[in-house]
């Protein structure tokens, strides 16, 4: 979905265009099986030391995240965020220019949205050392609160956004990640899910001051 589509201003075909983009982005976060081993070309051929394991490596078949990035859009740089408001983890609202001091990514996801949960314990590692506001586009707390609950989120805040005002705004679809610097400037939105703990991921974010 193109982040210049047309939004239809009426509720029920806002959300079934978020479900929609969701759906479409499913490739661009596709997880892959690490591949089985090789056999040696000949029997003569001086077989390699053997990897020692570790507690975060894959496991033969095992499903990981690739690092995907779905679309790059800085023609929004230097914006200031929409002002629209959402409710914080303490339900009260706020807006995203409450951020403002320091650098912040803002994502915006939902529980039924496939990219945006595979991503999210990935932003659960980042927010250690990155301020991140994972804002659920989701209906009620509740969903959300028990979503966090499952996963073990620390770090995030279940923040919420049951009026997808944020998705509007941005015309967005789902999972939509953007970068505001420390004046609380825009840097750069992706559309598309990715692991935001890779190399690629580390110098898009320092890239905010």
């Amino acid at each position: 979905m193109s982040l210049r589509s047309t939004i239809v201003p009426l509720p029920a075909l806002v959300l079934l265009t978020l479900m929609t983009g969701c759906g479409d982005r499913q490739d661009s976060t596709k997880e892959q099986a690490v591949p089985r081993a090789t056999p040696a070309a000949s029997a003569s051929a001086t077989p390699a030391p053997a990897a020692t394991p570790t507690a975060d490596a894959p496991k033969e078949g095992e499903k990981v995240p690739v690092d995907t990035i779905g679309t790059i859009d800085r023609s929004h740089k230097g914006e200031a965020p929409p002002a629209v408001s959402f409710d914080d983890a303490q339900d009260k609202p706020t807006t995203i220019a409450a951020f403002k001091g320091k650098p912040v990514l803002v994502n915006l996801w939902a529980t039924w949205c496939g990219p945006c949960v595979a991503e999210m314990p990935t932003l659960e590692k980042v927010a250690a050392t990155f301020h991140v506001a994972a804002i659920s586009q989701d209906k009620d707390r509740g969903t959300v609160s028990a979503y966090f609950a499952k996963k073990g989120f620390t770090r995030l805040q279940p923040y919420l956004d049951s009026k997808v005002g944020l998705s509007i705004a941005f015309n967005a679809s789902l999972p939509t990640s953007i970068l505001y610097d420390s004046a609380g400037h825009e840097v750069w939105r992706i559309v598309g899910g990715m692991d935001w703990t890779t190399p690629t991921a580390q110098a898009l974010l320092a890239e905010a001051k």
